[in-house]
């Protein structure tokens, strides 16, 4: 891993949250990611499954942690097996994490070695009543392989069908959904990775440039801030591929009098940002750039101030549309007929901003979170509204990462990367 050492504080009070919310006789195991196959001999590099690092703090692959707070013994209510390492992985791989480490890592103190798994599972299901399964509900997921924790999933039951069985993912999408301050921070740094990628750009975009030479470049600025790269496949478009709303080719050329739309995000310790800045490749807004932008601008400050406690999402994202729908009629691109001929189903708007305008960050760029409850003190959210006009190859959208605050305005993680149209002009023009 490139980044520096975490507390393993944080995740004895994540197991502790967990633990509590659990049934009576209960365990809950959770394993790491496959590593991935690309053919032959070459793997994707390993990248974490997020409950497990959540829980754990551990970062390695073929890993399990199991959870029983009502084990007889003491030393089976929190287990952690891990791949043991060798002489032979050591000049392959690398080393893996000892015993000592990984407790240092998790706060974990009863570590085994995997070749333990089978033989401890077995005695702490005598006694087990409810096992907890780690199943993928997130709301946008697209799996569409059988991953380990299916696998065990599928195995498990078959094993030991008289058990009671119960998911994890309940518990996990409210825990995950209200970050400790620890997660915070971390997210405030890979925020901070992000502007600097973002300031290093600002000085070199010009017309003639390419989309990929400017991917280049944020991977260069986030690499050597300790980054592993991106937290999710950036978006950098160009005149009308802004339009595309998940544009990810990133090959076009760069032309003067387009808009450049910079969805882009550094992760840092599994942890996501999430930025996107539209900004003029010549270095000069026309009025009618500035005018959309500035629109959008105004619909993103405006959707902030909603973020408080208490407030629900549909009723949020209702009032967001309301704040678009005006700007729009504003800018020209509706009027009034296609407002009053509108139906809740299809609201007019929607022809020119047809995405949401904010959604639960950190672990995941999409993250856990409930969306039916009313929000909380530090949720982490994106506020991301944008026009998207195909007939003036123009995109525009402009997002932040906020933290509910328990009173006033949410905190504005990116609150230092510019955003007002002088300060952009002025910094690529210097």
């Amino acid at each position: 891993m490139k980044y520096s050492t975490l507390p393993k504080s944080l995740f004895t009070k994540n197991r502790k949250k967990f633990m509590s919310a659990m049934k009576s006789k209960s365990l809950a195991v959770f394993n790491s990611n496959d590593v991935f196959s690309t053919g032959a001999d070459t793997t994707l590099p390993f990248h974490q499954h997020r409950n497990i690092f959540y829980l754990s703090g551990v970062d390695q692959e073929e890993s399990i942690l199991l959870l029983f707070p009502d084990a007889k013994n003491k030393a089976h209510r929190e287990m952690l097996f891990l791949k043991e390492t060798n002489d032979h992985i050591a000049v392959w791989e690398g080393e893996k994490l000892n015993k000592l480490q990984a407790t240092s890592v998790s706060g974990i103190e009863s570590i085994f070695w995997l070749t333990d798994f089978d033989r401890l599972f077995r005695e702490v299901m005598a006694e087990a009543e409810t096992v907890y399964l780690d199943t993928n509900e997130h709301y946008r997921q697209a799996v569409e392989m059988e991953s380990r924790e299916d696998r065990f999933i599928k195995k498990t039951k078959a094993k030991y069908p008289a058990h009671h069985w119960e998911r994890s993912y309940p518990i996990l999408e409210r825990l995950r959904g209200v970050k400790e301050l620890e997660e915070i921070d971390l997210i405030q740094h890979a925020c901070s990775i992000t502007e600097k990628g973002f300031r290093r750009i600002l000085d070199f975009v010009k017309p003639g440039v390419t989309e990929y030479e400017i991917e280049a470049e944020f991977s260069h600025e986030f690499l050597r801030n300790r980054s592993r790269g991106f937290a999710y496949t950036p978006i950098i478009a160009s005149g009308y591929s802004a339009c595309v709303l998940h544009y990810i080719e990133n090959n076009k050329t760069c032309h003067d009098g387009d808009m450049l739309l910079l969805d882009v995000g550094a992760e840092y310790a599994n942890y996501a940002s999430d930025m996107t800045r539209t900004i003029p490749v010549s270095g000069k807004f026309t009025v009618r750039q500035k005018a959309v932008y500035q629109a959008v601008q105004r619909v993103k400050d405006e959707a902030t101030k909603l973020l408080v406690p208490g407030t629900m999402w549909d009723a949020y994202h209702v009032e967001v549309g309301k704040m678009m729908t005006s700007e729009l009629l504003g800018l020209g691109l509706l009027d009034k007929a296609d407002v009053q001929n509108e139906s809740s189903e299809h609201p007019a708007y929607k022809k020119y901003f047809m995405h949401g305008t904010s959604h639960h960050m950190g672990l995941d760029t999409h993250d856990y979170g409930p969306l039916k409850t009313p929000m909380v003190a530090n949720m982490v959210f994106t506020v991301e509204p944008g026009i998207y006009i195909p007939e003036e190859n123009m995109g525009v959208r402009l997002e932040d990462d906020v933290v509910i605050q328990s009173k006033g305005a949410p905190l504005n993680l990116m609150g230092n990367i510019p955003i007002d149209v002088e300060e952009i002009e002025d910094l690529m023009n210097r």
